[in-house]
């Protein structure tokens, strides 16, 4: 074979050369398209809505690779159900392509309980929604703020913020229905003025009108020493407020003392009715 070559001049050994590679070029190239199936295409079908098992029982038996790309919780469907799907549906798409699906997690993820205690019941519906979670009843407490949430409960006990709750869990809203709750009117005879407006907040009760009597130079140091509504009426009976409604007080300078004779606690002497 060297004699061969070596016996033909340069030019013929350098043309047979060339037919050479051509030929193993061409045999490459003819080759490549067997190996890569180049030119042949699939329709993919759809497999969402199905199980995941379904799904690659479906897909690898056309001859596509499967694989699993995301997670998430929806409670309205199964789980392990196929959500989405890339390439989507009815897509041309070479033989042997990689299908990535979105399946429907199986256990719910575990999130932080919002804080809704103060906010809206509109409001509150948002926040529920935003995290995945549902209203599961409604209860209404007397309280002046409507429909504004006065407790979040999960599994009737109250749940704290940022405890740990599964996603898609009902919650009950406990709610104001704008009525406030009824009790007996506070005493707040001999209270100084701050202390008396420190007990109306607390009671969920408005101050209204402040009379000073004329020695009243500072209401900051002054007492009360008559409120409206009394906490008795004229018959000695136990007046009742509801939160959200308004006191309004008298005030002295010097610390009132409630005589003897009076049998109504926190009622003013009688000099001052």
């Amino acid at each position: 074979m060297f004699r061969f070559l070596t016996g033909k001049p340069l030019w013929v050994n350098a043309v047979a050369a060339i037919v050479i590679l051509l030929l193993l070029l061409l045999f490459f190239l003819g080759s490549l398209d067997l190996i890569t199936k180049h030119g042949k295409t699939m329709k993919i079908p759809s497999v969402t809505g199905q199980s995941i098992s379904q799904a690659k029982k479906t897909l690898e038996g056309q001859g596509f690779e499967v694989q699993v790309q995301d997670s998430i919780y929806l409670d309205t469907i199964p789980p392990l159900q196929v959500i989405r799907q890339f390439p989507e549906a009815d897509n041309l798409v070479k033989i042997n392509r990689t299908v990535y699906l979105t399946i429907n997690r199986a256990v719910p993820p575990i999130i932080a309980m919002p804080n809704l205690v103060s906010m809206t019941f509109r409001n509150a519906e948002m926040v529920l929604k935003r995290y995945g979670l549902k209203i599961g009843d409604t209860i209404f407490k007397p309280d002046f703020a409507k429909n504004s949430v006065l407790d979040q409960l999960y599994k009737d006990e109250s749940i704290k913020p940022g405890a740990n709750i599964q996603q898609g869990s009902a919650i009950t809203l406990v709610l104001g229905n704008g009525v406030g709750m009824e009790f007996i009117v506070p005493d707040l005879f001999g209270l100084s003025y701050r202390e008396a407006r420190a007990a109306l907040s607390e009671s969920g009760l408005i101050l209204g009108s402040v009379v000073p009597d004329n020695d009243v130079h500072d209401t900051t140091n002054a007492f009360v020493y008559r409120q409206n509504p009394s906490r008795f009426d004229d018959e000695k009976n136990l007046n009742h407020i509801r939160q959200g409604q308004i006191i309004d007080l008298w005030l002295t300078a010097q610390k009132p003392s409630r005589q003897t004779d009076s049998s109504a606690a926190g009622a003013a002497p009688p000099s001052n009715y």
